[in-house]
Protein backbone atom coordinates (compact mmCIF):
# COMPACT_ATOMS: atom_id res chain seq x y z
CA UNK A 1 0.00 0.00 0.00
CA UNK A 2 2.78 2.20 -0.31
CA UNK A 3 2.02 5.86 -1.30
CA UNK A 4 -1.18 5.72 0.05
CA UNK A 5 -2.83 8.95 0.11
CA UNK A 6 -5.44 7.94 2.91
CA UNK A 7 -4.88 6.57 6.15
CA UNK A 8 -7.30 2.81 6.62
CA UNK A 9 -8.01 1.17 9.35
CA UNK A 10 -9.55 -2.37 9.15
CA UNK A 11 -12.59 -3.25 11.78
CA UNK A 12 -11.67 -6.90 12.29
CA UNK A 13 -14.97 -7.46 14.42
CA UNK A 14 -16.91 -6.14 11.43
CA UNK A 15 -14.81 -8.22 8.37
CA UNK A 16 -13.65 -11.18 9.99
CA UNK A 17 -17.15 -11.83 11.56
CA UNK A 18 -18.23 -14.40 9.60
CA UNK A 19 -14.85 -16.12 9.58
CA UNK A 20 -14.32 -16.78 12.62
CA UNK A 21 -10.71 -16.37 12.84
CA UNK A 22 -9.35 -15.41 15.89
CA UNK A 23 -8.62 -11.80 16.66
CA UNK A 24 -5.06 -11.64 16.71
CA UNK A 25 -4.55 -13.81 13.82
CA UNK A 26 -6.97 -11.29 11.96
CA UNK A 27 -4.32 -9.00 12.81
CA UNK A 28 -1.41 -10.89 11.48
CA UNK A 29 -3.31 -11.15 8.07
CA UNK A 30 -4.46 -7.64 7.54
CA UNK A 31 -0.66 -6.50 8.35
CA UNK A 32 0.42 -8.76 5.79
CA UNK A 33 -2.11 -7.25 2.93
CA UNK A 34 -0.30 -3.95 4.18
CA UNK A 35 -2.53 -2.33 6.04
CA UNK A 36 -1.17 -0.03 8.96
CA UNK A 37 -4.26 -0.29 11.27
CA UNK A 38 -7.43 -1.99 13.00
CA UNK A 39 -9.77 -1.04 14.83
CA UNK A 40 -13.00 -2.75 17.18
CA UNK A 41 -15.85 -2.52 18.32
CA UNK A 42 -16.12 -3.66 22.53
CA UNK A 43 -12.80 -3.98 24.18
CA UNK A 44 -14.65 -5.54 27.38
CA UNK A 45 -14.21 -9.50 25.84
CA UNK A 46 -10.64 -9.10 24.67
CA UNK A 47 -7.30 -9.70 25.52
CA UNK A 48 -5.83 -6.71 25.38
CA UNK A 49 -2.10 -7.05 26.84
CA UNK A 50 -1.97 -9.87 23.51
CA UNK A 51 -3.29 -7.40 21.15
CA UNK A 52 -0.60 -5.11 22.83
CA UNK A 53 1.97 -7.87 22.15
CA UNK A 54 0.76 -8.40 18.83
CA UNK A 55 0.76 -4.68 17.91
CA UNK A 56 4.85 -3.87 19.00
CA UNK A 57 5.42 -7.20 17.04
CA UNK A 58 3.71 -5.97 13.53
CA UNK A 59 3.61 -2.36 13.93
CA UNK A 60 -0.06 -2.03 14.00
CA UNK A 61 -1.82 0.95 15.13
CA UNK A 62 -4.88 1.16 16.43
CA UNK A 63 -7.39 3.62 15.27
CA UNK A 64 -10.20 3.57 17.28
CA UNK A 65 -12.84 1.00 19.02
CA UNK A 66 -15.75 1.86 21.32
CA UNK A 67 -16.27 2.94 24.84
CA UNK A 68 -18.67 0.82 27.30
CA UNK A 69 -22.20 0.82 25.56
CA UNK A 70 -23.69 2.71 28.36
CA UNK A 71 -26.44 4.88 27.43
CA UNK A 72 -25.35 8.54 27.73
CA UNK A 73 -28.87 9.84 27.47
CA UNK A 74 -30.08 8.57 30.87
CA UNK A 75 -29.42 11.04 33.70
CA UNK A 76 -29.17 8.12 36.01
CA UNK A 77 -26.43 6.37 34.47
CA UNK A 78 -24.33 9.23 33.60
CA UNK A 79 -21.62 8.74 35.81
CA UNK A 80 -21.43 4.57 35.25
CA UNK A 81 -20.97 6.13 31.83
CA UNK A 82 -17.76 8.44 33.09
CA UNK A 83 -16.51 5.95 34.49
CA UNK A 84 -16.50 3.33 31.87
CA UNK A 85 -15.19 6.20 29.65
CA UNK A 86 -12.71 6.04 32.27
CA UNK A 87 -11.89 2.67 31.88
CA UNK A 88 -12.02 2.64 28.25
CA UNK A 89 -8.78 5.25 28.42
CA UNK A 90 -7.05 3.68 30.57
CA UNK A 91 -7.49 0.56 27.69
CA UNK A 92 -6.82 3.54 24.88
CA UNK A 93 -3.97 4.20 27.17
CA UNK A 94 -2.05 0.69 26.48
CA UNK A 95 -3.52 0.58 22.85
CA UNK A 96 -1.76 3.69 22.16
CA UNK A 97 -4.93 4.86 20.93
CA UNK A 98 -6.33 8.58 20.55
CA UNK A 99 -10.14 7.89 19.35
CA UNK A 100 -12.61 5.93 21.06
CA UNK A 101 -16.26 5.90 19.11
CA UNK A 102 -19.21 6.90 21.43
CA UNK A 103 -22.85 5.59 20.85
CA UNK A 104 -25.63 8.48 21.48
CA UNK A 105 -27.95 6.04 23.16
CA UNK A 106 -31.63 4.07 22.03
CA UNK A 107 -34.33 5.77 23.16
CA UNK A 108 -36.41 2.59 23.84
CA UNK A 109 -34.57 2.42 26.68
CA UNK A 110 -34.77 6.09 27.75
CA UNK A 111 -38.71 6.31 26.76
CA UNK A 112 -39.27 2.70 29.26
CA UNK A 113 -38.20 4.93 32.02
CA UNK A 114 -40.77 7.75 30.97
CA UNK A 115 -37.69 9.70 29.57
CA UNK A 116 -38.51 11.90 26.69
CA UNK A 117 -36.35 12.52 23.11
CA UNK A 118 -35.81 15.97 24.23
CA UNK A 119 -34.60 15.05 27.68
CA UNK A 120 -32.76 12.54 26.11
CA UNK A 121 -30.94 15.06 24.03
CA UNK A 122 -30.40 17.48 27.29
CA UNK A 123 -29.14 14.73 29.05
CA UNK A 124 -26.66 13.69 26.05
CA UNK A 125 -25.46 16.94 25.23
CA UNK A 126 -24.34 17.47 29.89
CA UNK A 127 -22.74 13.55 29.56
CA UNK A 128 -20.89 14.92 26.42
CA UNK A 129 -19.24 18.17 27.96
CA UNK A 130 -18.20 16.04 30.54
CA UNK A 131 -16.78 13.54 28.72
CA UNK A 132 -14.96 15.92 26.39
CA UNK A 133 -13.57 17.34 29.41
CA UNK A 134 -12.17 14.12 30.87
CA UNK A 135 -11.01 12.45 27.37
CA UNK A 136 -9.31 16.37 26.60
CA UNK A 137 -7.08 15.65 29.52
CA UNK A 138 -5.78 12.13 28.66
CA UNK A 139 -5.31 13.67 24.62
CA UNK A 140 -8.26 11.37 23.58
CA UNK A 141 -10.81 12.66 20.74
CA UNK A 142 -14.57 11.26 21.11
CA UNK A 143 -16.68 10.80 17.92
CA UNK A 144 -20.16 9.98 18.72
CA UNK A 145 -21.73 7.99 15.43
CA UNK A 146 -25.20 8.33 14.12
CA UNK A 147 -26.37 5.23 12.83
CA UNK A 148 -29.46 4.34 10.49
CA UNK A 149 -32.77 3.85 11.79
CA UNK A 150 -34.07 1.94 8.63
CA UNK A 151 -32.63 -0.94 8.47
CA UNK A 152 -30.19 -1.63 11.27
CA UNK A 153 -30.82 0.69 14.57
CA UNK A 154 -34.43 1.42 14.84
CA UNK A 155 -34.68 3.65 18.09
CA UNK A 156 -31.36 5.01 17.98
CA UNK A 157 -30.81 9.24 18.84
CA UNK A 158 -29.20 10.20 16.55
CA UNK A 159 -29.29 9.36 12.22
CA UNK A 160 -29.41 12.56 10.22
CA UNK A 161 -25.78 14.39 9.13
CA UNK A 162 -27.70 17.85 9.90
CA UNK A 163 -28.65 16.62 13.52
CA UNK A 164 -25.60 14.96 14.14
CA UNK A 165 -23.81 18.16 13.30
CA UNK A 166 -25.69 20.53 15.11
CA UNK A 167 -24.92 18.39 18.54
CA UNK A 168 -21.56 18.57 18.12
CA UNK A 169 -21.75 22.56 17.69
CA UNK A 170 -24.15 22.54 21.16
CA UNK A 171 -21.22 20.18 22.68
CA UNK A 172 -18.77 22.32 22.08
CA UNK A 173 -15.63 20.74 22.68
CA UNK A 174 -13.37 20.81 20.33
CA UNK A 175 -12.31 17.10 20.92
CA UNK A 176 -15.79 15.52 20.65
CA UNK A 177 -16.70 15.05 16.78
CA UNK A 178 -19.17 12.99 14.30
CA UNK A 179 -17.64 9.47 12.98
CA UNK A 180 -19.71 9.73 9.50
CA UNK A 181 -20.51 5.95 8.88
CA UNK A 182 -21.15 6.34 4.44
CA UNK A 183 -22.99 3.53 4.54
CA UNK A 184 -25.54 4.95 7.38
CA UNK A 185 -25.59 7.92 6.05
CA UNK A 186 -26.52 6.84 1.99
CA UNK A 187 -29.25 4.65 4.25
CA UNK A 188 -30.40 7.60 6.39
CA UNK A 189 -30.15 10.33 3.49
CA UNK A 190 -27.61 9.77 0.62
CA UNK A 191 -26.31 13.12 0.12
CA UNK A 192 -22.87 12.04 1.02
CA UNK A 193 -20.34 14.86 -0.83
CA UNK A 194 -22.64 17.81 0.54
CA UNK A 195 -22.86 16.39 4.14
CA UNK A 196 -18.96 15.24 4.55
CA UNK A 197 -17.36 17.84 2.22
CA UNK A 198 -19.19 20.53 3.94
CA UNK A 199 -19.01 19.20 7.57
CA UNK A 200 -15.23 17.89 7.23
CA UNK A 201 -14.09 19.54 10.18
CA UNK A 202 -16.57 18.38 12.17
CA UNK A 203 -15.81 14.51 11.37
CA UNK A 204 -13.14 12.61 13.67
CA UNK A 205 -13.58 9.73 11.72
CA UNK A 206 -15.12 7.82 8.48
CA UNK A 207 -16.65 4.11 8.11
CA UNK A 208 -17.16 2.55 4.94
CA UNK A 209 -18.84 -0.45 3.56
CA UNK A 210 -21.70 -1.13 0.63
CA UNK A 211 -25.19 -0.16 0.22
CA UNK A 212 -27.29 -2.45 0.03
CA UNK A 213 -26.05 -5.28 1.72
CA UNK A 214 -22.75 -3.48 4.16
CA UNK A 215 -20.95 -5.66 2.14
CA UNK A 216 -17.35 -5.03 0.66
CA UNK A 217 -16.42 -1.58 -0.92
CA UNK A 218 -15.92 -2.95 -4.47
CA UNK A 219 -19.45 -3.87 -4.64
CA UNK A 220 -22.64 -1.84 -3.67
CA UNK A 221 -23.91 1.94 -5.20
CA UNK A 222 -21.53 4.13 -3.18
CA UNK A 223 -18.76 5.45 -5.41
CA UNK A 224 -15.92 4.89 -2.96
CA UNK A 225 -13.36 5.67 -5.93
CA UNK A 226 -14.87 9.29 -5.64
CA UNK A 227 -15.36 10.09 -2.19
CA UNK A 228 -11.72 8.30 -1.51
CA UNK A 229 -10.45 10.71 -4.09
CA UNK A 230 -12.25 14.22 -2.93
CA UNK A 231 -11.46 13.29 0.62
CA UNK A 232 -7.50 13.03 -0.24
CA UNK A 233 -7.71 15.63 -2.21
CA UNK A 234 -9.46 17.35 0.47
CA UNK A 235 -6.42 16.92 2.98
CA UNK A 236 -8.57 14.85 5.27
CA UNK A 237 -5.97 13.64 7.73
CA UNK A 238 -7.99 10.86 9.81
CA UNK A 239 -8.67 7.36 9.41
CA UNK A 240 -11.44 5.83 6.72
CA UNK A 241 -12.30 2.51 9.09
CA UNK A 242 -13.38 -0.53 6.62
CA UNK A 243 -15.97 -1.75 8.51
CA UNK A 244 -18.13 -4.38 6.37
CA UNK A 245 -19.28 -7.96 6.37
CA UNK A 246 -18.71 -10.85 4.63
CA UNK A 247 -19.23 -14.42 4.01
CA UNK A 248 -16.28 -14.38 1.27
CA UNK A 249 -12.62 -14.87 2.85
CA UNK A 250 -11.65 -11.58 4.45
CA UNK A 251 -8.56 -11.44 2.99
CA UNK A 252 -9.87 -11.61 -0.27
CA UNK A 253 -12.08 -9.07 0.27
CA UNK A 254 -8.89 -6.53 1.63
CA UNK A 255 -6.94 -7.24 -0.81
CA UNK A 256 -9.06 -6.70 -3.84
CA UNK A 257 -9.71 -2.89 -1.90
CA UNK A 258 -6.10 -2.20 -1.85
CA UNK A 259 -6.11 -3.35 -5.47
CA UNK A 260 -9.32 -1.88 -7.18
CA UNK A 261 -10.47 0.73 -4.64
CA UNK A 262 -8.18 2.93 -2.44
CA UNK A 263 -5.94 5.86 -2.85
Amino acid sequence: MKGKKLNYSVCIDAVFKESGMPFTDAMYAVRNLGYEAVEFWSWTDKDILKIKDVQKETGLKVAAFCTEFINPGDKEKQEEFLEGLRRSMDTAGLLDCRKLIVQAGWEYETAAKGITRSEHRKTLIDTMQKAGKLAAGQGIELEIEPLNLLVDHPGYHVSASEDAFGLIEKIGCENVKILFDIYHQQITEGNLSSNIFGHLDMIGHLHAAAVPGRGAITTGEINYPFLLNELAGAGYEGYVGLEYMTALSPEKTLKDIVDEILV
